[in-house]
């Protein structure tokens, strides 16, 4: 089972499309696999035979790395294979199968002895014994002959899969060496976190509430994994708010003339404007050229150096059934405003039949949340990993401010950053709020 994003720890396999018998090549697609986002095709990395298809189609809840076929390289018998589970790691089970029975053994069988001239087969991508690695044929002799176990690796090759960078990374700083089993690897942090506090187990909150007045609703993979990046996000990153807000009646009033302007083009519901711009549309471009202009907060932290991004990548909350997702807009501060808008409306309906492609909305450099269209005024996001700002957009409304000494009536947005105050401090927060603001109360510099 491959990993097909950064956080994806089990996934359904919803269908076969190969069978055994069949041969692949690189590229071919083998099969489609539920995640906690989308339904993605999967793509063979190598060669072969289709020996077993050890997974049935259907099947929930299958761990990243555990088998699900067995291919034969060339020159090696497909029948002998398919007897052989390639000394990998346990079936999944099926979805009604006992979760607690689906658990590891406290000890792993010893993988059998292969024959001395033996060389496994490239297919078997390294799963000659214990958990399955993808990694290249190559990395893994670099790998090998450096001490480096590429188990302990992050692999940044298609579908996870570890290449020849990912070893020499390792290499050059020191980590991921090899160790022997059942101890952290060489490189690994010497004075590791304290664990953090438990919270309530699932038996002492039950029993807060009395017996019959509830049910119970299993949480899905998207809510286990949104749940999970939450917690991680609020335990590792110390998160810094500022609020401010900005007058919209300009943007509203350039809005509305923009629309007018619209050209029609023809579909197959007959003429429609070529684009249709919303206020969120102009806050993603805002967020974008501010990021540009105030290129420090445009940034991601790592413990050994600072990530400075050279373009704004937005990320845009999107509330589909069961969660939410952030897909992303690219190069977001070179795009004009109608390209934006309908690529948004494009990737919010895909996000919403959960067909959007890891690429799509992985990675990114900050990110919207406008809960201004539910009428919330103002609120505090929490921040995606590896970003290092979010912005929390609130309702347009009219207010009573003041002007000159006078009492006007204007549209106000209230909007929050949440920065990580290791990448982008107080004061450099403020300046980037502040270019966004300009943005906002000066549209016609977004259409530059």
């Amino acid at each position: 089972m491959p990993a097909l994003s950064p956080t994806m720890e089990e996934g359904n396999l919803a269908k076969w499309l190969v069978k055994e018998g069949d041969h692949v090549a690189p590229g071919d697609v083998i099969a489609e696999i539920e995640t906690d986002k989308a339904t993605m095709e999967v793509e063979a990395v190598d060669e072969g035979t289709v020996a077993k298809l050890v997974v049935p189609a259907g099947t929930e809840g299958v761990k990243v790395n555990a088998v699900i076929a067995i291919l034969a390289g060339e020159g090696e018998d497909a029948g002998a294979a398919a007897k052989s589970d390639g000394g990998a790691a346990p079936k999944a089970e099926a979805p009604k199968a006992d979760p607690a029975k689906a658990e590891a053994p406290k000890e792993a069988p010893k993988p059998a002895a292969a024959p001395a001239k033996a060389e496994p087969a490239p297919v078997a991508n390294g799963h000659a014994g214990g958990e399955r690695v993808f990694a290249s044929p190559l990395a893994r002799r670099i790998a090998k002959d450096a001490g480096v176990d590429v188990k302990g690796l992050s692999g940044s090759g298609p579908h996870g899969r570890v290449v020849k960078a990912d070893v020499e990374a390792a290499i050059a700083s020191g980590g991921a060496k090899a160790a022997p089993a059942g101890k952290a690897p060489a490189g690994a942090p010497a004075g590791a976190p304290a664990p953090a506090p438990k919270p309530m187990s699932d038996d002492q909150v039950l029993k807060l509430f009395a017996e019959g007045s509830y049910e119970l609703v299993p949480h899905d993979n998207m809510r286990k994994t949104i749940a999970r990046r939450l917690v991680e996000a609020k335990s590792t990153i110390p998160h810094f708010y500022l609020t401010l807000d900005c007058e919209l009646d300009a943007l509203l009033a350039l809005r509305t003339q923009l629309n007018a302007a619209a050209p029609m083009r023809k579909t197959e519901k007959g003429e429609v404007p070529a684009y249709k711009l919303s206020v969120n549309d102009m806050v993603i471009k805002a967020m974008a050229m501010a990021l540009m202009a105030v290129p420090d907060a445009n940034a991601s932290w790592t413990d050994n150096a600072m990530v400075k991004h050279k373009h704004a990548d937005v990320g845009v909350a999107v509330s589909i059934p069961g969660g939410l997702i952030t897909p992303i807009i690219r190069h977001a501060d070179e795009k004009t405003l109608s390209v934006i808008s309908n690529e948004m409306k494009d990737l919010a309906s895909r996000a919403r039949s959960r067909k959007l492609k890891p690429e799509e909305y992985q990675g990114g450099t900050t990110a919207v949340s406008n809960l201004g269209m539910f009428g919330v005024k103002d609120f505090a996001a929490v921040i995606n990993p590896p970003h290092a700002t979010i912005l929390a957009v609130g309702a347009g409304e009219e207010r009573a401010i003041v002007k000159k000494g006078e009492i006007k009536i204007a549209t106000m947005m209230s909007v929050t950053l949440s920065t990580d105050h290791r990448a982008v401090d107080g004061a450099l927060g403020a300046e980037l709020l502040g270019a966004f603001k300009r943005m906002i109360e000066n549209p016609m510099g977004m259409l530059v």
